[in-house]
């Protein structure tokens, strides 16, 4: 007989049959001290020898790591992620179909506008031919893949504030979404300082500088907010960094607390005011 383990071994009360109670076991357990758990598994009969009490373990490990990852792969900012990026796919490739279905139509029909809105407008064309009957079938995916663009956007819009109260205030909804896909989701977005945030989705502008070929990006993605793109140019830097800095203090307020923080915004506010103050200093 060998000493008695120093607490609860993770298969202690576990059939060594049921693996969901292994995994849970193995998720929730802990012990103060090692001891040599093999000999205690054989001991208690969960295993026939050490090898067995590896095999067990070892499938045991693997389940509880896929039902981590599942669980997170469903996580609120991960639904957003992959909302965000399918709009993304959706608006591209209506709008690269929708110069085919231009280019189509204008040499079946007399007048094809193009666009998205022309796709939508030979959807409602009478086809004669073969030809035709394509050109409008081509355009009515056009029309599918818009509408649900549409729908999708509006999903983020919906689900941002919830996951990220802060950021999405500060950001818009949309913006939100893209940050936390860029970074892979929240928590990622959250430990990632303010300097890597401003320059989010400019990577390859990023890889130039660094490469000697190109300047320094001033911001990445964030330059569809306001705060920045309608800042004069000169200023236009001096804006994204206090963007970004507050982008990165929301997403740990998000990731951390989750409530929403009013002085954080009236903050960022009175920095823009700030510097947009300059042009008339």
């Amino acid at each position: 007989m060998t000493d008695e383990p120093p607490g609860p071994a993770w298969f202690h009360g576990v059939d060594s049959g049921d693996e969901d109670a292994a995994c849970n076991a193995i998720d929730g357990g802990q012990a103060d001290e090692p001891a040599d758990w093999p000999t205690h598994a054989v001991e208690a009969g969960f295993a026939a020898d050490e090898d067995e009490y590896y095999d067990r373990l070892h499938g045991a490990t693997v389940s509880t790591t896929r039902a981590a990852v599942r669980d997170r792969e469903r996580a609120g900012d991960q639904q957003l992620k992959y909302g965000v990026r399918a709009m993304d796919d959706a608006e591209r490739t209506a709008n690269e179909l929708a110069e085919r279905v231009a280019e189509w139509a204008g040499a079946l029909f007399d007048d094809a506008p193009a666009g998205v809105d022309g796709a939508r407008a030979v959807v409602n064309r009478s086809p004669e031919t073969p030809a035709e009957r394509q050109a409008v079938s081509l355009a009515e995916r056009v029309a599918a893949l818009d509408d649900e663009a549409v729908a999708l956007r509006s999903y983020i819009e919906r689900a941002a504030p919830a996951v990220a109260p802060n950021l999405s205030r500060m950001a818009g909804p949309v913006l939100a979404a893209r940050l936390i896909a860029l970074a892979g989701g929240l928590e990622d977005l959250c430990k990632k300082p303010s300097g890597t945030v401003q320059v989010l989705g400019a990577e390859d502008a990023l890889f130039a500088h660094l490469s000697g070929r190109a300047p320094s990006p001033k911001h990445g993605v964030i330059y569809t907010h306001d705060y920045v793109r309608n800042t004069r140019p000169e200023d236009r830097g001096s804006a994204a960094r206090a963007l970004a800095g507050k982008l990165a203090i929301a997403a740990r307020i998000d990731h951390y607390a989750g409530d929403l923080r009013p002085d954080l915004h009236e903050e960022l506010d009175d920095r823009i005011a700030t510097i947009r103050a300059r042009a008339d200093g």
